[in-house]
């Protein structure tokens, strides 16, 4: 079965970083691609960014370009979100995911 847990979300001031963490279970973590969505309160999930096997390539999307940043460590069966310069806007239930598996998401919350 597998299992993905986020953590890291918490309250920022704008301007402000986070680093949003999910480690990954019951796959072989190293094969997987793996993604960042978000949820923000009205809105439609949508993908914030995702990172390919080997690692080299990540695509994000064009409202977080520039600021944030995926990494993964293979060796932790963890993936991460790097989050920089953070905006109201960002403001968001994140989500890891991987193919049709979803974590139960973590509350970044950046006040103006």
């Amino acid at each position: 079965q597998v299992q993905l847990v986020e953590s890291g979300g918490g309250l920022v001031q704008a301007g402000g970083s986070l680093r949003l963490s999910c480690v990954a279970s019951g796959v072989i973590f190293s094969i997987q691609v793996m993604a960042w969505y978000r949820q923000a309160p009205g809105k439609q999930r949508e993908l914030v960014a995702r990172i390919g096997i080997g690692g080299s390539t990540g695509i994000y999307a064009d409202a977080v370009k520039g600021r944030f940043t995926i990494s993964r460590d293979n060796a932790k069966n963890t993936v991460y979100l790097h989050m920089n310069s953070l905006k109201p806007e960002d403001t968001a239930v994140y989500y890891c995911n991987r193919a049709s598996d979803w974590g139960k998401g973590t509350l970044v919350t950046v006040s103006s």
